[in-house]
């Protein structure tokens, strides 16, 4: 399918109107009918609170499982840090980015309250973490879209470090590039490959409207059958 037309002219306007009209499921519906079936990161991870919705362009971290019990020296400069990259990641994220980050075992919190609260200021999107994430009550008083396997406290600096970032990652068989774009809400997490995006958010937008028009016909006294038939969406 060729898309000749964009009802957008940049990111601004593309992730308000992402914001505004779509959702992990129509987009994730796209996807399939485009062979791109498998887009959506883990079930577990899901967003702090019901109503946070992230959409914004992957910036990929990479976190690795370090054992800290006393001092021993490396061969790696980075493990020397304490937190590796990770405060590197953060202070070079951009307006729209969502910090996206795996590579650990889930035995410690890759997000919290400080962390939103710097991507706050610099216009991140927000924060998707293939793990827990901490300081709960913070970040939801900041608002700023998080979405972690939960709540856990238990902190990653004595566990782990960040080891790069603006690198393609893999989430459990979902391949994440920098600049992909992330869209989340409280269905799960999708991830849109950069090379498809104009003809998946156009098709979205195309669906999600014609659902509207759907429901409108069925509230009318439609059946479900007949409103297939007609207009190919359910």
């Amino acid at each position: 399918m060729t898309i000749n037309t964009m009802e957008w002219q940049n990111d601004d306007e593309l992730f308000k109107t992402i914001k505004t009209e779509l959702y992990t499921a129509v987009i994730g519906d796209i996807m399939d009918k485009m062979g791109l079936l498998d887009q959506f990161l883990p079930p577990q991870i899901q967003p702090l609170h019901p109503d946070m919705f992230v959409a914004g362009r992957a910036m990929p971290v990479l976190e690795a499982d370090v054992l800290e019990c006393g001092q021993y020296d490396s061969n790696n400069p980075i493990l020397k840090k304490p937190f590796g990259l990770m405060l590197e990641a953060l202070d070079d994220l951009k307006k729209h980015e969502v910090y996206i980050c795996t590579g650990s075992s889930p035995n410690y919190a890759l997000w919290g309250e400080l962390m939103s609260t710097r991507a706050q200021i610099l216009g991140a999107a927000g924060a998707v973490v293939d793990g827990y994430s901490r300081d709960t009550k913070g970040i939801l008083h900041l608002n700023f879209a998080s979405f972690s396997y939960g709540n856990y406290a238990q902190d990653q600096a004595p566990r782990g470090k960040v080891i790069d970032f603006r690198v393609p990652i893999d989430i459990k068989g979902v391949l994440v590039n920098p600049g992909d774009i992330v869209i989340g809400d409280i269905d799960g997490v999708c991830i849109v490959p950069k090379q498809h995006e104009v003809e998946v958010v156009t098709r979205a937008l195309e669906k999600a409207r014609g659902e509207k028009m759907v429901q409108k016909k069925i509230l009318e006294g439609m059946s479900a059958k007949e409103a297939f038939d007609k207009y190919g969406i359910m």
